[in-house]
């Protein structure tokens, strides 16, 4: 269970999980609306439906291709996805001293798994060194927060760019042979 191809199923279950802690047991969005704008009218379920199925198909197309470009990918939408929404439920209860709806799975399913994904990443030379990891949390971060600052808009274009990353890296990687 320490293999990368085996660790990024849980994402998706991890994320379910989170929207349960975020939207069935507590309200996040009533707890956002208190100090964000509201920039996102699309429903909470359709906002999981959404994302969880890009995270899927990433990792499917991911398990189907097992190369360097999908690894990638798959962990920059759970960057984007788990790991700075982690941090922003943490900071954010800290910085407002009010609990952030979503802050215990974040700390306690979020953070275990992405660290435990990147370990295996880099274990298995998916990942060749720190910057490429500083380089897709950049993105992850950017990512998070133009979602935040202008809503599921960034959608379409986060999926282009994706598509676009693929072939780049698939092109580079035959150019080298």
């Amino acid at each position: 269970m320490k293999k990368f191809n085996n660790l990024i199923i849980l994402g998706p279950l991890a994320y379910a999980i989170h929207h349960f802690e975020e939207h069935i047991i507590f309200n996040f969005r009533e707890w956002r609306l208190r100090y964000f704008l509201d920039n996102n009218n699309i429903s909470t379920e359709a906002v999981l439906s959404i994302l969880m199925s890009i995270l899927l198909l990433a990792i499917f197309f991911h398990l189907i291709s097992r190369n360097r470009a999908t690894s990638h990918i798959v962990l920059f939408l759970l960057i984007a996805t788990q790991v700075v929404n982690a941090v922003f439920h943490i900071f954010f209860s800290l910085y407002y001293y009010d609990f952030s709806p979503g802050t215990i799975t974040a700390i306690l399913l979020y953070i275990p798994l992405n660290i435990l994904i990147i370990r295996s990443a880099f274990r298995e030379g998916l990942l060749k060194n720190r910057f490429q990891l500083i380089f897709i949390f950049i993105l992850g971060l950017s990512t998070f927060t133009i979602f935040e600052v202008i809503g599921p808009k960034i959608g379409p274009i986060v999926i282009l760019m994706c598509i676009i990353y693929y072939l780049w890296m698939t092109k580079l990687s035959f150019s080298k042979e």
